[in-house]
Formats: C-alpha cells, sequence, structure tokens
C-alpha cells in the first residue's frame, strides 16, 4: 500500500489512479491528520508527501512520523512545486528518501517509487553471510578474512555485502550505484570498480570471491 498526502484534488487523483494502474494498491489524502488516523497495521510500504498542505505541512509531517518508532522506517518522497535546494535539504535532511519537484511525469514518479521500493526491501539474510573464508556480521558492522578482522569504509562494507546477499548473480555497475549510493548519485560508473578495487586490496588473497565480468560488473560466486 502506498499512501499519498496531496491536497491538489486533480494531483492526488492522478498519481492514485496511475499508482493503482500499474500494480500498487494506493490511498489518497488531503492532509496528514487525515492519514495519521489512516496509519495501522500493515504500515504503508511508501508515503508520497507534498510539502504545502493545510494544517501540518509536508515537513511537520515528515519529522513526526520519522520521530515515531512505529513509523520512522517507512519510505518518504516529498512531493512539491518548490524547488529550491533549501527546500531538497530540508526535506532529506529530515530524513526523506527522495524528492520530486511540481510538475512531474507519472512515468518518472512510478520511476522513483521503484527504485527507493528497491533500496529499502528486506534483505534476505539479515545476521551473518559467508563466502569462502570472508564472513561479514550485518549487526555488528564486522567483516573477517581467513579469522582476520577486516577494516573497511561504510561504503566498502555496503558494497560487500550487496554482493554476498546476491552472491550467485551478476551485478552490473549501474545496479550497485542506485543500491549503494542511491537514486540521485550521480558519480561515474568508474566509482563502483575503484571501491570493489580497493575492497579486494584489504582482502588480501581473500579478495578472489568477488570476481569481475568483464562489461557488466561484479559477481560473487556461491560457495
Amino acid at each position: 500500500m502506498i499512501f499519498c498526502v496531496e491536497d491538489d484534488s486533480s494531483i492526488r487523483e492522478l498519481v492514485v489512479y496511475t499508482l493503482r494502474n500499474t500494480g500498487f494498491e494506493a490511498e489518497g489524502f488531503t492532509e496528514g491528520t487525515e492519514m495519521f488516523l489512516a496509519l495501522s497495521n500493515p504500515m504503508p510500504e511508501l508515503i508520497l508527501l507534498d510539502i504545502m498542505l493545510p494544517g501540518m505541512d509536508g515537513i511537520e509531517i515528515l519529522k513526526r512520523l520519522k520521530g515515531n518508532k512505529a513509523t520512522k522506517d517507512i519510505p518518504v518522497i516529498m512531493l512539491t512545486a518548490k524547488g529550491t535546494e533549501y527546500d531538497k535539504v530540508i526535506g532529506l535532511d529530515n530524513g526523506a528518501d527522495d524528492y520530486v519537484t511540481k510538475p512531474f511525469g507519472m512515468m518518472e514518479l512510478i520511476s522513483r517509487v521503484k527504485a527507493v521500493l528497491r533500496r529499502v526491501q528486506p534483505k534476505e539474510y539479515s545476521g551473518q553471510l559467508s563466502c569462502g573464508d570472508v564472513i561479514l556480521n550485518v549487526e555488528k558492522h564486522l567483516v573477517t578474512a581467513a579469522g582476520v578482522q577486516i577494516l573497511l569504509t561504510l561504503k566498502e562494507f555496503e558494497v560487500l555485502r550487496f554482493l554476498m546477499e546476491n552472491r550467485g548473480l551478476v551485478l552490473s555497475r549501474d545496479i550497485l550505484l542506485e543500491r549503494i549510493w542511491g537514486y540521485d548519485f550521480d558519480g561515474e560508473t568508474r566509482t563502483v570498480d575503484v571501491h570493489v578495487r580497493t575492497l579486494r586490496q584489504k582482502l588480501g588473497d581473500s579478495g578472489q570471491i568477488i570476481e569481475t565480468i568483464r562489461g557488466v560488473g561484479y559477481l560473487v560466486k556461491e560457495n
């Protein structure tokens, strides 16, 4: 279920209609109080939230969502006519997952929704991952190779984790960029190559678990 909080009825109805015709369940709300009354189990998978709303504005609603243990993990995409850098930063700093400026195309919005949902979907492995003599403990944020602790940067850890979670699958550089650096990251795919190279160096001989698939991306082989 996706919630759309938007006081402009024409936009709200079009967004809800498009979501439903793209395979999502969706409900529309004109303001925050109405939406909060509808929050229950199961929680919505994602909330599309306008900034300029009657009563509580979108930033207030966002802060309330992120300040509540029960709703803090619901991803939020901000929808607004404001396009200034300040408004974007305020939304993202308060926990928004993405930001779309009006007017926007429906297919662009659906693409953003799918990208955010892919980034936040539950991981198949939640505790400990292993491949060869490399062990990655998700909860402790700890990696060992041949029994020796390896110090990784946050992005190196996330790259290794994503590769190990999807071992046996070839992951393109574009997929790695989207999942590790986020939808709006505008760096080149060279960024992925640099991180994989340093990751292999730190893992030493154990780094051979990461294979390069020429012209495509990277693969961690099945055990």
